[in-house]
């Protein structure tokens, strides 16, 4: 238990798809990699009151959660969530404040510790009295709603934080299931590589034998961050759940091309663990996100221009269904002056050499990666 100042941080890393976002809620493999950008999460007892106060920079101005209403509260949207599944709620409209997924995560590890502790005290404290009236805060690297696991980061974070603090530590497999469960709330369907990245670190498959750690040539670029960027091409009008909907209700029967989704994926993994080029399949898909309509049109632009100078292109998240913007691109060319001066014509995108983070959810601060040579 901490004392009546004592500030606790954890952190966890972004991710990125490089191959199978979509596909994999239709059984096919998927291959992420987790990002050296960090969401940490911190908690400081503040010793007087009766609740939580939220301070999530760059997220919400904040909001305040009475410790005794948080069972009441993970009801609500456990209800909320059943609503949605019977087609009676949109997946947007589950969350109400963007605080409340990292509640929601102490909230459910709270209630297990009802079910598994006598000793638990209802009321003041939360059903579990190791947690004091305090602040709950955030801070991220991660851009929100664009591709690079923001939401799964804070899911992690506040996990790794909260096992720490009611002393109910939980495996990598407890935690990534975890993970999924709460993250269901802000996609509607969480598939497996969201956790499985951010828990983990490094590069992770999953599919049909469960989550396996790929290896690399220990000079490979997504290792070194040679040759590999990602571009922020901006943020999407649609939200992932929404995203998730829309090709659920027209392409969800249509068992070849999740297929093609799957051959994509493969081929990608074969390239990069033999160290050949896997510009062809990611451009595969790039053309099958086309395909099932995410990739909006103003990105599929630039995604041409990169293929023009040499490089191959894609978008790694669940891109949008709407507006100009696909979120987070995946970019691997070989020439990093060529890429310099392609990007020096879009000032206004961030972006940066891809760093692999060879570690996941865990206590702590982020390591301080300020040498990674970030461009924005």
């Amino acid at each position: 238990m901490t004392g009546p100042h004592d500030k606790v941080w954890a952190h966890a890393p972004g991710k990125l798809i490089l191959s199978g976002e979509h596909s994999v809620l239709y059984g096919m493999p998927a291959l992420a990699i987790a990002v050296a950008r960090y969401t940490e999460v911190s908690f400081q007892p503040l010793g007087l009151g009766e609740g939580l106060k939220t301070a999530f920079e760059n997220l919400s101005s904040g909001e305040y959660y009475p410790l005794k209403l948080l069972s009441q509260f993970k009801s609500s949207l456990d209800q909320r969530f059943d609503q949605f599944t019977r087609g009676e709620l949109d997946v947007h409209k589950i969350l109400t404040r963007p605080d409340d997924l990292a509640v929601y995560t102490l909230a459910s590890l709270l209630h297990d510790n009802l079910a598994t502790s006598r000793s638990a005290i209802p009321g003041i404290g939360a059903m579990n009295s190791k947690l004091a009236p305090g602040q709950l805060a955030s801070r991220s690297e991660l851009p929100i709603g664009a591709g690079m696991g923001s939401s799964a980061a804070i899911v992690a974070a506040t996990t790794v934080l909260f096992e720490n603090l009611l002393e109910r530590p939980k495996t990598l497999e407890e935690r990534y299931e975890r993970v999924r469960f709460c993250e269901r709330l802000k996609h509607g369907r969480a598939g497996p590589i969201d956790a499985a990245a951010v828990v983990r670190g490094g590069l992770v498959r999953a599919g049909e034998t469960g989550i396996a750690a790929p290896e690399l040539p220990s000079d490979h670029g997504l290792l070194t961050g040679k040759g590999w960027y990602w571009v922020l091409h901006g943020r999407p009008e649609s939200t992932t759940g929404e995203c998730v909907s829309a090709v659920k209700a027209e392409h969800a029967r249509n068992d070849a091309l999740w297929q093609r989704f799957g051959d994509c994926t493969t081929a990608f993994l074969t390239a990069i663990a033999s160290g050949h080029d896997p510009d062809d399949a990611i451009s595969e898909n790039q053309r099958l996100l086309e395909m099932i309509g995410v990739a909006p049109d103003l990105c599929q632009t630039f995604i041409r221009q990169i293929e023009v100078i040499g490089g191959a292109a894609k978008i790694c998240g669940a891109g949008s269904v709407r507006g100009d913007f696909g979120g987070v691109v995946l970019v691997h060319l070989e020439d990093h002056d060529k890429m310099a001066l392609f990007m020096s014509g879009y000032p206004q995108m961030q972006w940066s050499a891809l760093r692999l983070a060879s570690t996941g959810a865990e206590m702590g601060k982020a390591p301080d990666h300020s040498s990674n040579g970030a461009s924005s």
